[in-house]
């Protein structure tokens, strides 16, 4: 096994599943020869020519729009969105044509499109480049959101991804690109879609995270151990439909929950899972489920973004105010 870290792991999934099908294309801004602006597509259009990784204008709308026509002829398309924030230019290719194809054709034609794109804040980039949107395209039927933390799942769910027959965003943050490297397996594996994993078993609260923020979670679940508090951590990967069996299991263990997003507290990830906790496992609760996220204003400049960001501090308070506060 190599040790490589996330975007080493992405290219290398992308290498193997070029190889794999000839039916899969990649596209985007500067994915081609310059390998992208982070290097996640670095050489692959040496190895499988420009035919089949390609550059594009700087359009997201055109890059979305060449998406849904390459699908319904057959192919796999796998588009870049240079950064998610700049995907609002494509929504309409994106909610209402590629998430309701399979639905309007009663099946006849699918829209197997993997959309990746690079989100997430903590490395001062310039605005609308760190957004987090993922709420926005959690709300639309027909299309999943996985978000991966790690060089293995990285390339396992890209993988189950990229197979997949429906349309998937595929979200990949700026911090955890280069983040710890791991071993990850040579060759094509998958990690199953829709499936949250346990990265931390605890027994007093469950904190429920994705991105970033599992690890910061998995910073405060450390540093808790000192005071006594036993934290299980949840890495959602699949925001868009979340994994309710695993989170059920583990919320009937300890009773207290926090969940925790990158994004504005409104509406988002976060505020769907509450509800669906709160719906579906009110009787195994025994405090009120806490939510910890960013706040409610535009993204800020880079100077001010390290006091914007939820952080493995905020995780602790909220964990201590389910343990000790009810």
């Amino acid at each position: 096994m190599a040790q490589l870290n996330m975007v080493e792991a992405i290219t290398n999934a992308l290498d193997e599943i070029l190889k794999e099908d000839e039916k899969t294309l990649i596209f985007g801004e500067d994915v081609g020869l310059n390998g992208g602006v982070f290097r996640a597509t670095n050489g692959l259009q040496q190895i499988h020519t420009d035919s089949r990784v390609f550059d594009t204008p700087l359009a997201e709308s055109a890059i979305l729009g060449l998406a849904i026509g390459l699908a319904a002829e057959g192919f796999r398309p796998i588009p870049e969105i240079q950064f998610f924030g700049f995907v609002t230019e494509a929504i309409d290719s994106l909610t209402n044509q590629m998430a309701r194809m399979r639905f309007r054709t009663e099946g006849n034609i699918t829209a197997p499109i993997t959309i990746r794109s690079p989100f997430g804040g903590g490395v001062a980039t310039p605005e609308i480049h760190s957004d987090s949107y993922e709420g926005i395209v959690a709300q639309m039927p027909g299309i999943r959101v996985v978000v991966p933390t790690n060089a293995y799942d990285a390339k396992g769910l890209l993988v189950s991804s990229i197979r997949s027959n429906d349309p998937v965003v595929f979200l990949e943050h700026l911090k955890l690109y280069r983040g710890a490297k791991m071993e990850v397996p040579e060759g094509l594996y998958e990690v199953p879609l829709d499936k949250a994993a346990v990265t931390k078993e605890g027994t007093d609260v469950t904190v429920i995270a994705y991105g970033a923020m599992v690890i910061e979670a998995l910073k405060a679940a450390e540093a808790l151990v000192d005071e006594g508090i036993s934290v299980e951590v949840i890495d959602l990967r699949t925001v868009s439909h979340p994994d309710y069996e695993t989170i059920g299991a583990s919320v009937g263990k300890t009773g207290r929950v926090v969940v925790v997003q990158e994004a504005q507290r409104q509406a988002g990830i976060s505020a769907n899972v509450v509800s669906e906790i709160n719906e579906r496992f009110f009787l195994d609760l025994l405090a009120p489920v806490t939510r910890v996220s960013a706040p409610d204003t535009t993204y800020p400049l880079p100077a001010a973004e390290t006091i914007w960001l939820p952080n493995a501090k905020d995780i602790m308070d909220a964990v201590k105010t389910v343990k000790e506060g009810y």
